[in-house]
């Protein structure tokens, strides 16, 4: 990386901190990523991404600021990025996926609290996440009990706008919506100075999709078998989509698409061909959390799936292009993140059938739910995702953990 000190400082970020975390990110990314046996050419973009992730990618952002634009910092798939590029904004995602901080952490959140609020709450009074440093906004949203009293504590250090998210899909539910991402598009406005006119938004949803379709392709051929890319670089590269620049993303992910077709058609594959297939379901997993992954697959498994909201909750459904007006396009907006079938929904049945599907879509052998500790709605959900699998014969293994190495032994055995 190279020297960025002066702009992290002028960010007001703790260098001393932030030096500490440096020292440590690049060894483990080697050696969870760079050592594996027939990995894609295509993935060296995005080795290069992760090692300027709070580089160049941050001067860009600071570039964007000062040309006139606002850059938005979010935690969560609800917030409509289409809205934010349609008023000149740049949406990215918030630091999370580690322990940091925690004992500063636990002054002001329980100890009792998922590991992802708290981390995210770490980076921030650590002083070691320049992506909130260079936020104009940070959006939260009513996802969970947890988030929703974080974010008053957030709101004090930030500038903060929480969009209400229903729990229930009804009628009543989807007019609450509607109304949030029409107020988010006007605050987004103001921001601006600028407002989301037809073609922007029509640009914005354009360019967000293509997003979605590369990263659809990519889902798709993971479904070869023998497979031609790991379960880690696949994360990884749903990961880094939240963070990088859409259009150039985009552009990067068709290229190594490119490759994996090729791959198929030579029946060439990443690693040992003969390993069990299997999919991750549950909590999202944000950088550098690696630590399941990494014991799955280095334990005799391929991971083909990931039903998270840093895998195909993510991408899976577009927004409609086709509407023709300004308010039919944010009833698109509206209409495409509530079909997002995330746990904080009652009832939830669509989510079990998507993983059902996916199972056999991917030709899965088995599934991994992946739940962190004191996350209530995934937690407690992954008995009916337990009950739909063993229906359909497919096992599935629980693992609830949290952010710390001090349980991989055990995570080991167990898978």
């Amino acid at each position: 990386m190279d020297d960025h000190h002066e702009m992290w400082s002028k960010l007001g970020m703790n260098l001393e901190n932030h030096d500490a975390l440096l020292e440590v990110l690049p060894p483990l990314y080697g050696d969870i990523f760079l050592g594996q046996e027939g990995r894609p050419a295509g993935m060296a973009y995005f080795d290069s991404f992760f090692g300027e992730i709070h580089g160049a990618r941050i001067r860009e952002l600071v570039e964007h600021r000062e040309a006139g634009g606002f850059v938005v910092g979010s935690f969560c798939t609800y917030v409509p990025e289409e809205l934010v590029l349609a008023a000149g904004g740049i949406c990215v995602s918030l630091c999370a996926g580690a322990d940091f901080a925690t004992d500063e952490v636990e002054k002001d959140l329980p100890a009792n609290l998922c590991s992802l609020i708290k981390s995210a709450y770490g980076f921030k009074i650590g002083g070691v996440c320049p992506y909130i440093e260079a936020s104009d906004l940070v959006v939260g949203e009513t996802t969970c009990d947890g988030k929703k009293k974080y974010y008053e504590i957030l709101g004090k250090q930030v500038p903060m706008y929480v969009m209400e998210l229903p729990q229930m899909k009804g009628p009543r539910d989807r007019v609450l919506w509607r109304g949030e991402v029409e107020a988010f598009a006007r605050r987004l406005e103001e921001m601006g100075e600028r407002r989301i006119t037809e073609e922007s938004l029509r640009k914005a949803m354009g360019t967000v999709n293509a997003k979605r379709r590369a990263l659809q392709r990519l889902s798709s051929l993971r479904a070869s078998d023998p497979p031609v890319i790991s379960g880690r670089d696949a994360l990884l590269i749903s990961q880094i989509a939240f963070l990088d620049d859409t259009a150039r993303f985009t552009s990067n992910l068709e290229t190594l698409c490119d490759e994996l077709e090729q791959r198929v058609a030579a029946g060439e594959t990443v690693g040992t061909p003969a390993h069990p297939r299997v999919m991750l379901s549950g909590c999202p997993m944000a950088i550098p959390n690696w630590k399941v992954p990494q014991i799955i697959e280095t334990s005799g498994a391929t991971i083909v799936a990931e039903e998270m909201c840093t895998g195909e909750r993510y991408f899976r459904d577009l927004t409609d292009e086709k509407a023709g007006t300004l308010d039919a396009m944010l009833d698109a907006v509206a209409d495409r993140y509530l079909q997002i079938d995330c746990a904080v929904f009652t009832p939830n049945a669509e989510r079990c059938e998507n993983i059902l599907q996916m199972v056999r879509d991917r030709q899965v052998d088995g599934v991994v739910y992946y739940a962190l500790k004191y996350c209530d709605p995934f937690t407690i959900e992954a008995g009916s995702v337990r009950s739909e699998l063993e229906g359909a014969g497919v096992p599935m293994l629980y693992l609830e953990t949290d952010y710390s190495e001090g349980d991989a032994g055990q995570l080991s055995t167990r898978v």
